[in-house]
């Protein structure tokens, strides 16, 4: 028995294949075109592990995936993979339409190709999990009713548009081809290997090197924060127990404002790490806010909790102070996440520079 996981280099995917690897032995390919925010180092302690097959290919080369999917039979697809930065999707929505969309098309073919030569009882059992977000949903008012699976599609930007689409292709390859499929929407990560160019990574990062913390305009912006090792037990619940053709919401009952973010981490880093300079929260600066941003997302994850059993083990408190810890405690992997030197793995490996 094998899974294949597709983009398990970067922060949920690597943060999904150790934790599945430390409870399993069932084995793991892992697809990642290593792109800016795919990063081995996250995966270094599985280095001669058996267990974990990593193969560097994209998800929109129908050949290779075909290949895999022919040499090691998994019983399961989780698809990770995907461009994921709103603010890049600003400035360059054409690949977030052509990893979103384009590669989990192509994905779906080649499972779908795969999954139906499988003997009935494989079939049956087979999974096609697809991890989505709550920003396929739009934004909330403030007093409005946190999202539900039901929920309409509304997305704001390019990014979130791109998820919309993808979440649509998996549905209708379901109801059109009975492929078993199951979609999670999760709401906002955080937690170890980030890539510093999210809200919580950057804080950590910028404020250790006395640099400003950029918020968004009045910071007023709420989001659900969920812990991603919760994340990764979602998703094993739900590949486990999830019912095909469903959709599961996944978030951490944290609603909190951006604001309230930024001086949670300010205050534990005067706590861990405190700056003779004078507490961080004196480096908080606010910049233009950018296009389209939404004003809220909140998940209501109750039906996961009803049908499937799972609800988060972090609370915020909990999971933020972890985080904060996991930082200060690899400060070499931030520094060569921040310099590219992680980077040097391909050109080691591939003959190539990324």
């Amino acid at each position: 028995m094998t899974i294949l996981v597709t983009g398990g280099a970067g922060f949920i995917g690597s943060n999904f294949v150790l934790d599945w690897l430390r409870g399993s032995d069932e084995p793991v390919v892992n697809l990642d075109a290593l792109t800016y925010a795919g990063n081995l180092e996250n995966l270094a302690s599985l280095d001669g592990d058996a267990r974990h097959v990593f193969v560097r290919g994209d998800i929109g080369d129908r050949a290779l995936v075909d290949t895999l999917l022919a040499e090691h039979r998994p019983r399961a697809v989780v698809h990770f993979a995907a461009e994921s930065h709103v603010d890049r999707s600003i400035h360059g929505p054409g690949e977030f339409i052509r990893t979103n969309v384009n590669g989990t098309y192509t994905l779906l073919e080649a499972a779908r190709g795969f999954w139906s030569t499988l003997p009935e009882a494989e079939r049956a059992q087979f999974r096609f999990h697809h991890v989505s977000t709550d920003e396929v949903y739009g934004s909330l008012a403030p007093d409005a009713p946190a999202f539900t699976e039901t929920h309409p599609y509304e997305p704001n930007s390019p990014y979130s548009a791109s998820k919309a689409a993808s979440d649509h292709l998996v549905r209708a390859w379901h109801h059109t081809y009975g492929l078993p499929v199951v979609t999670t929407n999760c709401s906002n990560n955080y937690g170890p290997f980030h890539f510093p160019e999210k809200l919580i990574p950057l804080l950590i990062v910028n404020a250790l090197a006395g640099k400003p913390l950029p918020v968004y305009g009045d910071g007023r912006q709420v989001r659900d924060w969920l812990y991603v090792g919760d994340h990764c037990s979602a998703i094993r619940t739900v590949l486990e127990r999830g019912r095909p053709g469903e959709t599961y919401n996944v978030g951490g009952w944290n609603e909190k404002p951006n604001i309230e973010i930024v001086h949670t981490v300010c205050a534990l880093l005067d706590e861990l790490r405190p700056d003779p300079a004078g507490p961080h929260a004196r480096l908080i600066t606010h910049v233009k806010d950018r296009p389209g941003h939404d004003r809220r997302y909140a998940i209501d994850a109750r039906k996961i909790e009803r049908e499937l059993g799972w609800r988060p083990a972090e609370t915020f408190e909990t999971g933020i102070r972890k985080t904060v810890a996991w930082y200060l405690d690899h400060a070499d992997w931030v520094a060569r996440v921040q310099s590219g030197a992680y980077r040097d793995w391909l050109q080691r490996h591939y003959g190539e520079t990324a």
